[in-house]
């Protein structure tokens, strides 16, 4: 099956939501290229982001995060993964909104909290009670990410592969974004 992407698709959500792992697949499955935001942000700056937390804060952070995102939609047609918290800027909503479509990744908090608890590169779960953290931000996060175009729910169990598909129909309900095409 062929495909012709009209817009680029912006995945956004939660940390462990699984917008890197389903942009890559969903990137393969429909033949355009996959970018990560986090990933630009980390190789234009030769640092992770934890590094850039810790060294110039997150109010930097965001101001670089905008800029790749706006740089990206200005150049490319593509699967962009974003930070979690890039959906929460107004600007960013913006941007994406007028080049593309956003694509909530839509994890309930025990999920996440299954995905995240073992791993060490979340900088902002850094805090005494991690859990308590990844809870307080998805209250305050998930209203604004309901703001998306489209909302795929995600679920414990379903492979990469499976919610990568998931989004791909999603995907094709909207012509205006991604349409079959023949080979």
């Amino acid at each position: 099956m062929n495909y012709d992407l009209k817009k680029s698709v912006v995945l956004i959500g939660m940390m462990g939501a699984g917008k890197t792992a389903v942009g890559r697949a969903l990137a393969e499955r429909l033949g355009v290229p996959f970018i990560d935001s986090d990933a630009e942000i980390e190789q234009a700056a030769n640092m992770s982001i934890a590094e850039i937390f810790t060294r110039d804060g997150e109010p930097f952070f965001r101001r670089k995060e905008t800029q790749v995102i706006e740089r990206l939609m200005e150049t490319e047609r593509c699967i962009l993964s974003t930070g979690g918290g890039a959906f929460l800027s107004e600007t960013n909503r913006d941007i994406i909104a007028n080049k593309g479509v956003a694509v909530w990744l839509n994890a309930d908090l025990e999920l996440l909290w299954n995905r995240v608890r073992h791993k060490d590169t979340r900088p902002l779960l850094r805090t005494p009670d991690p859990k308590g953290t990844l809870r307080d931000l998805y209250e305050k996060r998930v209203p604004l990410y309901g703001k998306a175009d489209l909302s795929v729910k995600a679920e414990a169990g379903l492979t990469i592969e499976a919610m990568a598909e998931r989004v791909a129909e999603a995907l094709l309900g909207r012509p205006d974004v991604l349409e079959e095409s023949d080979p």
